[in-house]
């Protein structure tokens, strides 16, 4: 089984990049669950044709029904499993917390014998990376962290920092840093930068993904690109995405 966790930046691109990724994987015959991270809860919507589902959280909050991997487990393009965290009542309670919480719940119910997934995808709010947040960079959790950054300066900031948090923890067996997923903005230099940036935290660019009109027309769909324009040179991108991680993974 291999476990990875997705950062970046709020409005990187990091959900697009998971679920197409997601998408991707499973289209080579991989049992995939993707667990949103994020209180937004958007992040499997692209799995669900534009659809939510019902939150970790919510579930936990609700009285009225008992948790059973059915509800909070739900499958999406490609049998793709999509679980949401979801996020504290707004003004109330700790986003962070709120992970930690579904995590266990997650593991009470025994969800990853269950399923025996091959991958495990952790799609994970960058821009903290204390508390909650931290919880997938766990070695228990994940093996390979990988950041979607572009060459905006706040994006960058938040990789450097997820980075440093990675370098931080190593005695304690936290996952690796598998390397950064460049997501274009069209910045000037923007790949000279991103490459400056990762022979600085020691890392690689192991996927370059073009700023496409395409990917933005499979959202308004509710869809991945790879499962709104398969043949697309769009997807392609995500496929190659996706060999890339499974070669790296794979090879230790």
């Amino acid at each position: 089984m291999i476990k990875i966790a997705i950062y970046g930046k709020g409005g990187i691109g990091k959900s697009t990049t998971s679920s197409n990724l997601s998408a991707a994987l499973a289209d080579k015959g991989l049992k995939v669950i993707q667990i949103g991270c994020d209180p937004k809860s958007d992040s499997t919507q692209l799995l669900m044709k534009g659809q939510s589902i019902t939150t970790i959280l919510d579930l936990m909050r609700s009285e009225e029904e008992e948790i059973t991997l059915d509800k909070i487990v739900h499958k999406g393009y490609r049998g793709v499993l999509c679980v949401e965290a979801g996020g504290p009542t707004p003004g109330i309670g700790c986003a962070g917390r709120g992970i930690i919480t579904a995590f266990e719940k997650l593991e009470e119910l025994g969800a990853y014998g269950f399923f025996s997934p091959d991958v495990i995808l952790y799609d994970v709010l960058g821009d903290v990376v204390c508390g909650g947040f931290a919880m997938p960079l766990r070695k228990q959790y994940a093996d390979y962290v990988y950041i979607v950054t572009s060459g905006e300066k706040m994006s960058m900031f938040a990789a450097s920092n997820i980075a440093s948090a990675l370098s931080n923890f190593k005695v304690r067996n936290y996952a690796k840093l598998g390397g950064l997923i460049l997501n274009r903005r069209n910045v000037e230099n923007e790949y000279e930068k991103v490459s400056e940036l990762a022979e600085e935290i020691h890392s690689k660019i192991i996927g370059d993904i073009p700023r496409m009109d395409l990917v933005t027309q499979s959202e308004l769909l509710g869809k991945t690109v790879i499962e709104a324009f398969p043949d697309s040179k769009e997807a392609e991108y995500y496929r190659l995405l996706a060999t890339s991680i499974l070669e790296e993974c794979r090879h230790v």
